[in-house]
């Protein structure tokens, strides 16, 4: 069954024809050119609205359309004056292009194509830079977002939310080609994607540029997510912009900017040395769109479940003396506990009985009102508190919560996770970024345990502390600093500074720039020296950056008071970004055909461009399968199209069509849907929901069975000296070592609980422990590899 979507404008003509994507990455910047091709086929002049994400923190810094020959730049204006121009334009027959970036969440931009003559073509060029966010494996991420989810409207709320047009991915009716040239000082090592790509094909010897293409045949079912390795990643750089030679010097744009990236190297010792204390707040979305599946391929887990796990991980983890409660939302909340408790057996049992019952049942994505009340809480002393957000992500009020977030930044750490396709980009980076921790994204084929863990180490690393950036230039040559301050800073992770430099200096002059702090009571400096003289070919790239860095900034400062804008901030703001040429929330692109002497005749016919939504689907059965919507609306009812039948959805994500039968599924019309049935439990997680909250296993038949033993093998080979929850212990840790060590970043920090564990019970016969328990499984295993 091929005809299924959302009850929208399916049926219409959609003017967009095809989309062309060009990725230029140097180093960790990236430039991207979208190029749109419109046609308007039908036999009176059309609108074209097309509602699309970009990511949240992509500087947009060009906007042009071509129609036939005729080439029409847009200019950077106020938002309510592009807005008057556009629908001037419109009502006098011209032909009009409008850019805008949405009032809620500056990762949703909406173009309008007007008075587009019968049989006429045009195609739109948009060009934005950003900088690449460094994942934990050190690869560089570029997501272009191809899925736009309808974002959930906060019950209650004011204004309008994002009126999107989605449909499934089969129903996209316009292509999409993508290639990407990367060059970089080191060699490229590999590039990867979430999609099938051409053959990486390297342009020199050195293998520091090289091409690479998505493969014919591409879905929209997806982000097009590419993950760019470099050897030798952890280099500080700088890069020096020359000014715009036609603007005015003493302005941002007149004067160099430069760009430092900046990777601080903590000491072994204090890393080898993790935090014992701290107060972990978990924030799990549980809205109807967290019961779809993880990977669209691949139907085996919810992402519900996918958190479940990665909740006993989490807790298995945590060091012993610390505090932690777990919240959930939808359209309400729940929390386990009434305030953070102290991390014991009996509360991570408690806790663990009631995260295995958790499901996506809470309606909408209310996530305002559980972070308003956690920040409440009175902070425990001497146990800095952790906040990890779980969450696929499609909000409208994203600007409130991320100031809520830097509100209260001072009294926590932030790690937030998208789950799944769609997720919004500017919720997620704003989150870490304002809250001093590190973003996530889990899509495609990607497991949660590992990169969530990854963000755990981050937080019981020694929080950072009295962080300063000292400037050491020459004679003549001052330095206006752009972004704001340093709150946080992670072993490995890259620190972005931008800062205009004003004054003159001679060919061969250098700078220092010294990183200043605090860690673990030990002051730490790092320092970068770098050439004064501008880097060739940059074009304005590290200026547009800078732009739009310091209006991110300002707008985030305005955001705090959630009234009126603040006038003098707002005209601040829009100065610079009808400057730089990089849009803001207050300010649009508009393009206008001055030359056309023919007039558009008749009235213009709106046609809403349909994104891609990422859509849950079933696939157990013999008969066909339909493809299932999530329920990620506030509207009561969720209804799609299946030919002549519907299905419809209440609040719960439940089916409450007529048709609807048992657990083993329901019929639409003649046609089968089944539901999924839980998959066998992952040995890891079996065995790791074995441990206790001390770090040691326990020797019963539960522990034989999840090591592939009997009761009485397991028991037999045990050395009489040692005790049981000794020799179950070392059993656990060999088991891991020795069959696990691919996962070994989900599992390290609990074995690493078990070792201390271990040595603290200063038990005899340990050698001869582990011999016997190589034998037992198999293995080879040294005692000092298993921290003992």
């Amino acid at each position: 069954m091929d005809c299924c979507g959302l009850l929208t404008a399916q049926k219409e003509p959609v003017p967009l024809k095809s989309v062309e994507v060009e990725l230029q990455v140097r180093d960790h910047v990236a430039t991207v050119v979208s190029t749109l091709n419109y046609e308007n086929k039908e036999d009176k002049p059309l609108e074209a609205v097309f509602v699309f994400p970009l990511p949240g923190d992509a500087a947009v810094c060009h906007f042009s359309a071509t129609i036939g020959q005729t080439q029409i730049v847009a200019e950077v204006k106020k938002k309510k004056q592009a807005r008057e121009e556009y629908d001037d334009a419109l009502s006098s027959g011209q032909q009009a292009f409008l850019l805008e970036e949405s009032d809620q969440s500056p990762d949703i931009f909406s173009l309008s194509v007007g008075s587009l003559p019968p049989g006429e073509s045009a195609s739109i060029r948009l060009e934005y830079v950003t900088e690449l966010a460094v994942q934990a494996d050190d690869g560089l991420r570029f997501c272009l977002p191809a899925v736009l989810n309808p974002r959930y409207q906060p019950q209650g709320s004011e204004g309008a939310s994002v009126q999107v047009t989605s449909v499934p991915a089969s129903l996209v009716p316009y292509s999409l080609s993508f290639s990407a040239r990367v060059s970089s000082p080191r060699p490229v090592s590999k590039v990867e994607s979430n999609c099938s790509l051409d053959p990486l094909q390297y342009l020199n010897t050195e293998q520091t540029q090289a091409t690479v293409k998505l493969a014919a045949g591409h879905k929209f079912d997806r982000d097009v997510e590419v993950l760019i390795y470099y050897k030798d990643a952890h280099q500080p750089t700088a890069v020096v912009e020359a000014g715009q030679a036609s603007a005015k010097p003493g302005s941002l744009m007149g004067d160099p900017v430069v760009m430092l990236s900046l990777y601080p190297e903590f000491p072994q010792d204090v890393m080898s040395s993790l935090a014992s204390c701290g107060e972990f707040v978990f924030l799990l979305d549980r809205s109807g769109s967290m019961d779809c599946p993880m990977n669209n391929s691949k139907r085996d887990q919810t992402r519900i479940g996918s958190a479940r796990d990665t909740l006993l991980l989490l807790l298995k983890s945590l060091p012993m003396g610390c505090y932690f409660n777990i919240y959930s939302f939808g359209s309400e909340y729940e929390h386990i506990f009434p305030k953070s408790v102290e991390y014991s057996e009996k509360t991570m049992e408690e806790a663990l009985k009631k995260v295995e019952k958790m499901d996506a049942d809470l309606g909408g994505t209310e996530i305002l009102e559980p972070l308003q009340h956690i920040h409440s809480q009175p902070c425990i002393p001497n146990q800095p508190r952790q906040l990890f957000v779980f969450t696929d992500g499609e909000v409208c009020n994203t600007k409130e919560v991320i100031s809520l977030v830097k509100k209260n930044s001072g009294s926590h750490r932030c790690f937030s996770f998208g789950i799944g396709e769609g997720a919004s980009s500017a919720l997620i980076n704003g989150l870490a970024k304002e809250g001093g921790g590190h973003a996530q994204f889990i899509t495609g084929a990607d497991r949660m345990q590992p990169k969530v863990m990854q963000s755990l180490r981050f937080s019981l690393q020694p929080a950072v502390e009295d962080i300063s950036v000292t400037w050491d230039l020459p004679k003549g040559v001052s330095v206006t600093v752009l972004s704001p301050p340093i709150t946080a800073i992670f072993q490995g992770q890259r620190s972005l500074v931008y800062a205009q430099l004003s004054g003159q200096s001679s060919a061969a002059a250098e700078g220092c720039v010294m990183v200043k702090y605090s860690l673990a009571g030990h002051p730490s400096q790092n320092q970068l020296h770098f050439s004064l003289t501008p880097a060739q070919d940059t074009g304005l790239t590290v200026h547009r950056l800078a732009a739009r860095t310091l209006i991110r900034s300002l707008e985030t400062e305005n955001d705090e008071d959630r009234g009126e804008p603040d006038e003098g901030v707002k005209k601040k703001v829009v100065e610079l970004s009808v400057q730089s040429g990089v849009s803001c929330a207050f300010t649009s692109f508009i393009a206008v055909n001055k030359d056309n002497s023919e007039v558009v005749q008749g009235p213009l016919v709106r046609r809403d461009v349909p994104t891609s939504m990422y859509f849950c689907s079933a696939m157990m059965g013999s008969a066909p399968m339909v493809p299932m919507a999530c329920c990620m609306m506030q509207s009561d009812v969720l209804e799609m199209a299946y030919e002549d039948d519907e299905v419809e959805f209440n609040d719960d994500n439940e089916d409450v069509s007529p048709t609807a039968s048992s657990d083993e599924g329901f019929s639409v019309g003649e046609v089968q849907v089944a539901v999924p049935k839980q998959p066998p439990r992952d040995p890891l997680l079996q065995l790791v929901s074995l441990q206790k909250a001390s770090g040691c296993w326990l020797l019963d038949p539960a522990l034989a069975a999840a090591l592939g033993k009997t009761s009485e093998e397991v028991e037999n080979t045990k050395p009489s000296a040692v005790n049981q929850e000794v020799w179950a212990t070392i059993l656990a840790l060999i088991w891991l070592r020795g069959f696990k060590v691919d996962a070994q970043e989900e599992w390290e920090l609990l074995a690493m609980k078990a070792a201390s564990w271990l040595r603290a019970q200063n038990a005899p016969c340990v050698t001869e422990c582990v011999e016997a328990g190589n034998a037992l499984l198999g293995c080879n295993m040294q005692k000092d590899a298993l921290g003992l």
